[in-house]
């Protein structure tokens, strides 16, 4: 992992310097482009085509070789989780590089929709329940929001903080990483946290799971196992085929 990880940055600032040159061989502010500046542009291009590239074919890499398809999980969703989770490590925005999990909440709350994935070892540590928040749809999360005191869910990026015991228990802290979609989850006191309402048995007696005020709810069994194995910095994406989220997030679509 970390013999793959090219300085995103790196390009970024690359691709800065090589765009301000044309304007300095001008002299006068008004860009001259050269045979020799748009060859740097169009390499610099290249290059960040070449690294997005590399990361979804190391994705498919490990998503193959974790055999996820058998695990229910679609290729794509894999490949936006990794791409996020590459991206945000190169930005140093996450402390913890060895676990990343998702939450698919494209698929029915009866469904097993929760991976915890040991990225250095190669295997799945979890794959479990998870509830959406109440007001995000029944058997199916739909309608997703940012707001306080909305009762829903909200998608994408996270990284996880500390613990504390609570209302519900052993909870984990978490961080929303996006802006205007999920960064009101520590205002909101949305929490990774087990509940009783996320059992097989509720499920089948109901046809759904028991929904959360927003929070991604755990089977109470495995909460602490859950929450040690994840806590302190690594990565949760809870995942929907949203068209607005797909659109307005940078880390998608940077």
């Amino acid at each position: 992992m970390k013999l793959f990880r090219t300085k995103l940055t790196y390009l970024a600032v690359s691709a800065f310097i090589f765009l301000q040159i044309p304007t300095v061989i001008n002299g006068n502010g008004s860009p001259r482009y050269t045979p020799l500046t748009a060859g740097i542009i169009e390499a610099t291009s290249k290059a960040e085509v070449n690294l997005e590239e590399m990361i979804i074919q190391k994705a498919d890499s490990i998503y193959e070789s974790l055999h996820l398809s058998n695990e229910g999980l679609k290729e794509e969703i894999f490949e936006l989780a990794y791409k996020g989770y590459y991206k945000l490590l190169d930005q140093g925005a996450i402390g913890r590089s060895d676990v990343l999990t998702i939450a698919d909440f494209s698929k029915s709350s009866s469904q097993n929709r929760f991976y915890v994935i040991d990225m250095e070892e190669g295997k799945i540590l979890y794959h479990t329940l998870v509830a959406h928040g109440r007001k995000s749809g029944l058997n199916y999360a739909t309608d997703f929001s940012n707001k306080p005191e909305s009762n829903k869910s909200s998608l994408g990026f996270y990284v996880t903080l500390n613990t504390y015991f609570g209302e519900k228990g052993y909870s984990l802290k978490l961080k929303g990483l996006e802006k205007g979609i999920n960064d009101k989850a520590f205002e909101r006191a949305i929490v990774l946290h087990g509940s009783d309402y996320v059992t097989r048995q509720f499920a089948n007696s109901n046809g759904y799971l028991g929904r959360s005020l927003g929070c991604p709810a755990v089977p109470m069994k495995q909460t602490a196992g859950i929450i040690n194995s994840i806590k302190n910095g690594s990565v949760l994406f809870i995942y929907h085929p949203n068209k607005t989220y797909r659109e307005q997030s940078k880390l998608l679509n940077s």
